[in-house]
C-alpha cells in the first residue's frame, strides 16, 4: 500500500519545469483531524508542527469526522490522522457505522499507532435557568449528544441511560448536530443541555461563564461503582476522570466533578515508511517543551503516557524511536 504524494514546484522555477526536472521535489503527507478548538485538533497540530521540523510535511485537513478519517487512513488514502480507540473494534467487526463498509475489517488491520494521550472529559453542560440541576431533570428536555456520524453521540446517550435510565427519543429529545452547531444551539437556548467531549479547562466551555453562569453535571457517587458505569469506564479509550468545579469561571457545581474521560492516539497506516514515522516521532518527543506550551492539557503528555489507550500495533518507525530512547513498549503493541 502506498501513501499519497505530490510535488511542489516554486513559482520561480515553474517555467523551467517543462524543460528540466525539479531537483527539490518535496513529499507532502495527508493528515486529518477534528475541528479547531477540539483537544484532538490541538494535539494533532502539535504533532504535525514538530514533524515538519524533521522534514515530514503533513497537510492538515481539519474539521473531519474521525470515524471516516480512520477508514480512509486504513485504506491508505491519508497518512496521519487522529484515532479513536473505541472505533477500532467496530471497524474490525464491521459494526454500527461500519456495518455496510465491506472493507472495514481490512482497513482496521492496516491501522498503526504513534502515540496515545489523555484528551479530556465529557462535559454535560447546561445554562443557569434551564431547569436542569440534576440528571433526573433531563426528563422531557432537549439534549445535544454529538454529531450524527460520530461515536460521541452514542457514548453520551449511554452515559445518560446508565445514570438515569432515560432512553433517548422517549424520555428526552436527543439532538445530533455538528460540534460547532451544538455550542451555538446551547448559547441560543435552542437546547437545554450539551454533552461535549473537551479538554479540562476548555476555552469553549469557559465561554458560557463569561456572560452568565452554567453547570457541569457530575456523575453521582452512587453510580460510579455500578457495573454498567464501570463497564463504560472500561471501554477502549474511556476511563473515569475528576477535576475541580472551580476550574471554570461561572460554573455552579461545587467540589470535585466526576466525568467520563476520553483518550485518543495519533495514527498512521502500515504503508507509511519506517523512516518517515521515525523522524516524525523523534521530532515530537525531542521538542516536548514546545508541545507542552501549546495547550494546558498537553502538559500531561509524557513518554510514560505514550501508549495510553492505544489498541493497535505501534508503527515500526515509532517503535524504533521508543527503543532507542529506552521507552518500554507493551508486548501486545509491538509491530
Amino acid at each position: 500500500m502506498y501513501h499519497c504524494k505530490s510535488l511542489i514546484i516554486s513559482a520561480g522555477i515553474a517555467a523551467a519545469a517543462s524543460v528540466m526536472p525539479s531537483a527539490s521535489a518535496a513529499e507532502i503527507f495527508k493528515g486529518e483531524t477534528a475541528g479547531a478548538g477540539d483537544p484532538v485538533h490541538a494535539m494533532f497540530v502539535a504533532f504535525t508542527s514538530q514533524a515538519g521540523k524533521a522534514g515530514v510535511d503533513i497537510q492538515v485537513n481539519a474539521g473531519q469526522t474521525l470515524t471516516k478519517s480512520m477508514l480512509r487512513g486504513g485504506r491508505g488514502e491519508i497518512d496521519f490522522f487522529s484515532s479513536v480507540p473505541s472505533l477500532v473494534n467496530l471497524m474490525k467487526n464491521q459494526a454500527r457505522m461500519y456495518e455496510n463498509v465491506d472493507d472495514a475489517a481490512a482497513a482496521a488491520a492496516q491501522l498503526r499507532s504513534i502515540l496515545g494521550f489523555k484528551a479530556g472529559a465529557y462535559h454535560p453542560v447546561t445554562l443557569a435557568g434551564s431547569g436542569i440541576e440534576t440528571w433526573e431533570d433531563l426528563k422531557g428536555k432537549t439534549v445535544f449528544t454529538g454529531p450524527p456520524a460520530g461515536s460521541a453521540s452514542a457514548t453520551s446517550e449511554a452515559l445518560i441511560k446508565i445514570i438515569t435510565g432515560y432512553e433517548a427519543g422517549t424520555d428526552y429529545t436527543a439532538v445530533r448536530l455538528a460540534w460547532g452547531e451544538g455550542y451555538a444551539a446551547l448559547a441560543d437556548g435552542k437546547i437545554d443541555m450539551m454533552v461535549r467531549p473537551a479538554e479540562i479547562g476548555s476555552a469553549k466551555i469557559e465561554q458560557f461563564g463569561l456572560s452568565g453562569e452554567f453547570r457541569v453535571l457530575s456523575i453521582p457517587e452512587d453510580v460510579v461503582g455500578s457495573e454498567a458505569m464501570q463497564a463504560l469506564f472500561g471501554r477502549p479509550g474511556r476511563g473515569m476522570m475528576q477535576f475541580g468545579g472551580d476550574v471554570y469561571k461561572g460554573q455552579l457545581t461545587e467540589g470535585t466533578i466526576t466525568a467520563l474521560g476520553f483518550f485518543q492516539f495519533i495514527g498512521t497506516h502500515a504503508g507509511v515508511s519506517e523512516d518517515v514515522v521515525y523522524k516524525a516521532t523523534k521530532a515530537f518527543w525531542e521538542n516536548l517543551d514546545e508541545v507542552h506550551a501549546t495547550a494546558f492539557f498537553l502538559r500531561e503528555v509524557t513518554p510514560e503516557t505514550a501508549f495510553t489507550s492505544v489498541n493497535v500495533p505501534i508503527h515500526p518507525g515509532a517503535a524504533r524511536y521508543y527503543e532507542e530512547a529506552g521507552v518500554s513498549i507493551p508486548e501486545e503493541l509491538r509491530p
